[in-house]
């Protein structure tokens, strides 16, 4: 499955952003997908993740309340809509998308053999 991420920008703080994760190539209903993040400097961590159905979303403890992960089946896209966003959220985002697997591995990115290119999110203070 090949993916695009989109939607970053450079915004200040308490600001909002949408970013878009566009599916093609295989059946994007059959995949859980990911967001994941990688500062400058620090390690990729996990943000949010989505069941291939929808019905179940994860999030990393440090976004959890602002921002919100959703899909879309028939456009074949998965969305983050990121509130409040703080400085300490800057870094390039990813989405991932992996054949549905458990629910305990969401956010292990080693678990995601598909990965889009990034897109950067810049938060100044």
């Amino acid at each position: 499955v090949q993916l695009q991420a989109s939607g970053g920008g450079l915004v200040q703080a308490g600001a909002s952003l949408r970013l878009s994760c566009a599916a093609s190539g295989r059946t994007f209903s059959y995949y859980d997908m990911g967001w994941f993040r990688q500062a400058p400097g620090k390690e990729r961590e996990f943000v949010a993740a989505v069941s291939w159905r929808g019905d179940s979303t994860y999030y990393s403890n440090s976004v959890k309340g602002r921002f919100t992960i959703s899909r879309d089946n028939a456009q074949n896209t998965v969305y983050l809509q990121m509130n409040r966003l703080k400085p300490e959220d800057t870094a390039v985002y990813y989405c991932a998308a992996r054949r549905a697997a458990s629910t305990s591995t969401y956010n292990a990115g080693g678990t995601y053999p598909y990965w889009g290119r990034g897109t950067l999110v810049t938060v100044s203070s």
